[in-house]
């Protein structure tokens, strides 16, 4: 049976691209529906099978509310970490918490378009209210975030986000974001080192990514880390990093940025 919103969608006639936004919510809102499901019976949350795939960036809200908080966010959250960026710029880096989603509005207005195209692998103009909940929405174990916020100007600067596969426990989806003006200073390989040890401590030893073919930036960081590139095709490659419980020569480089 055809679901509810693509109905109404094709019942007036709207684009393409109106059908894929609903479609996106709706399989936003069942993800939702699904981990209160899981957390109200006690058993354990797997996410549905490749979350980061169907919604790009995989990124959550932005780390920190500048005038509350402040960088070691409330009473009983992960404190954050101080990092100094090979510019001499400095960021705290720490859990995203679901109070953060107020900022994922000004970082995505700081991604340039041709950025957001690389990161949901098509045009993105606007975030729905769907992900706006969703993003935020991680409970630091088969799904965790990280975000960087600024030092100085208490803004979000970048995210890391995994999300465990539900056909492989050992398995997760990954996705880094650095908006414009701090790319180029490291900032992506710090938050992917500092996921590392995250899902280590979660029984995770694989990451997977999706990345768009003419993405650069992110081919050149998961070569530096040794992924390797399993898949390709329509314009996009999937990496495989192996996070082995003892160093080898390239985890051993996420393993001293993460520790």
């Amino acid at each position: 049976m055809m679901n509810y919103y693509v109905y109404v969608a094709l019942a007036r006639g709207r684009s393409d691209a109106l059908l894929r936004e609903a479609e996106d919510a709706r399989r936003a809102e069942q993800a939702r529906r699904y981990r209160q499901r899981a957390g109200a019976s006690g058993a354990s949350r797997s996410p549905r099978r490749r979350l980061l795939r169907w919604q790009r960036p995989a990124w959550a809200a932005w780390t920190g509310r500048p005038g509350r908080a402040g960088p070691a966010g409330p009473a009983g959250s992960a404190p954050g970490r101080g990092v100094v960026l090979r510019d001499g710029s400095k960021v705290v880096i720490r859990q995203v918490r679901s109070a953060d989603a107020p900022l994922l509005a000004d970082g995505f207005a700081r991604l340039s378009p041709e950025s957001r195209r690389l990161r949901f692998l098509r045009r993105k103009d606007a975030l729905s209210a769907a992900e706006l909940r969703y993003f935020p929405d991680v409970d630091h174990h088969d799904h965790e975030a990280l975000g960087a916020l600024d030092r100085a100007g208490g803004r979000g600067v970048g995210i890391a986000r995994y999300v465990r596969d539900a056909d492989d426990p050992h398995a997760a989806e990954i996705a880094v974001t650095v908006v414009d003006a701090w790319q180029g200073r490291g900032l992506g390989t710090e938050l992917l080192a500092q996921l590392s040890g995250r899902a280590r401590a979660e029984g995770i030893r694989r990451f997977t990514a999706l990345v768009s073919a003419d993405n650069a930036a992110m081919t050149a960081l998961l070569r530096r880390l040794c992924a390797d590139p399993v898949h390709r095709e329509h314009g996009t490659v999937e990496w495989e990093i192996t996070l082995a419980p003892g160093e080898q020569p390239c985890d051993g480089l996420l393993a001293s940025l993460a520790g």
